[in-house]
This record gives structure tokens, sequence and C-alpha cells, in this order.
């Protein structure tokens, strides 16, 4: 039986949704929310194994919810009208399991909700299109040079080092790394490193 707290701020919404689900034997409708922050307090009491969350609400939107539910053990699939890089992006880096339209067909909706239940990511095609074409333009941010650059500071290389192992001046370095500053939006190799992990650019080696 798969707990599901449906959050929209829309009567309708909520009454159409909550009456889909329970015409299915393995969902239990524990409960419904207006807003971000009624969902977040009733997940904390009903212990819901997945929200359905709506991102446009009054008070705390739902993506700002789906980031206090981080860490709860409840999965989050965003239900909305809305597919744009300014709404998909900022939810699936809030942690949201999945991300749906609501024009998707009924049994799309019930199979996603079951997946988000098993910890499956689950996209509507425009919003995993809108994430291929992010990553792609992240791989092609830096130059191949610049990357191995990089890939040398977040090994604790200096310039002087960096630039003996790839047989190049010091200068060609510094040259790079202001590059790099500048493309990633940061001021110095610190800052630099931490984005390029954090944009997936460089990977943590193994222990």
């Amino acid at each position: 039986m798969i707990r599901l707290l449906v959050v929209d701020d829309h009567p309708v919404v909520r009454d159409g949704l909550i009456s889909m689900f329970a015409r299915e034997s393995d969902f239990e409708v524990v409960g419904e929310a207006a807003d971000g922050a009624e969902a977040v307090r009733l997940a904390g009491t009903l212990r819901p194994e997945v929200v359905l969350m709506d991102l446009r609400m009054p008070g705390l939107d739902g993506v700002a919810a789906t980031r206090q539910l981080a860490g709860t053990g409840a999965r989050v699939l965003v239900l909305t009208t809305y597919d744009t890089d300014s709404h998909v992006l900022p939810a699936i880096e809030a942690g949201a399991t999945g991300y749906l339209l609501k024009d998707a067909p009924r049994e799309e909706l019930l199979r996603a909700v079951r997946a988000t239940a098993r910890g499956e990511a689950v996209l509507a095609p425009s919003a995993a299109a809108l994430l291929m074409n992010r990553v792609r333009a992240t791989a092609s941010l830096l130059s191949q040079r610049e990357l191995e650059v990089l890939q040398l500071v977040a090994g604790g290389a200096t310039n002087r080092e960096a630039a003996a192992k790839l047989f190049i001046t010091e200068a060609t370095v510094k040259s790079h790394l202001l590059n790099i500053y500048g493309k990633l939006g940061v001021g110095d190799r610190a800052a630099a490193v931490f984005e390029a992990f954090n944009r997936g650019l460089l990977v943590p080696k193994s222990p």
C-alpha cells in the first residue's frame, strides 16, 4: 500500500486526484494540503511515502516545500502545468524524485507515483529534454584543456605543478584559470573546484 499526500491549492484538482487514487487498491491517500507549509506539517505527522506536489501555491511554494521535505523519507513527485527550465530545474535540485505535467494520462500518472514510491526517477518528456540540454550545455562549457587544468587544481596542484604536468607555461595555466572563473561565475580556484563538482564537470575519485 502506497501512502500518498496530495498537495494542490485548487480544491477541485485535489478532489479529482484523491478520487482517482481511491479507486486503486494499492494506494492510500493519507492527507491533502493546499499549500507548501501545510504539506510539510502533514508529512511530518502522516508519514506519506509519496507527496504529489504542485509548484505554484500561495505562501510556501512547491520548490521550497520539496526542499524542506528532503531527508524526511517522503519522495516528492511534482505535478504541475509548468515545464520551463525556471520550474523544472529548481524542483529537481530541491530534491524532487520526479516531475510530471497535469495533462498526463491517468495511467501514466498512476505508473509515475508507483515508480516514485520505488525511488525511481520519473520525468515528463519536456522536463527530461530540459535536463538533457542542461547537461549538454554544462559539458561543453569548459574546453578539454581547461578541464585538465581544473582536475589538477582539484587534486591540489599548484599553478607551477599543473604547468609542468601539462607541458605548458605557468602563465598559460593562469590564463586558463581566469577563463574558468569567468565561465563558472566564480572568483577563485577553491570556488571553481566546488562549482565544477556541483555541476558534474568533475567527478570525485573513488576511495
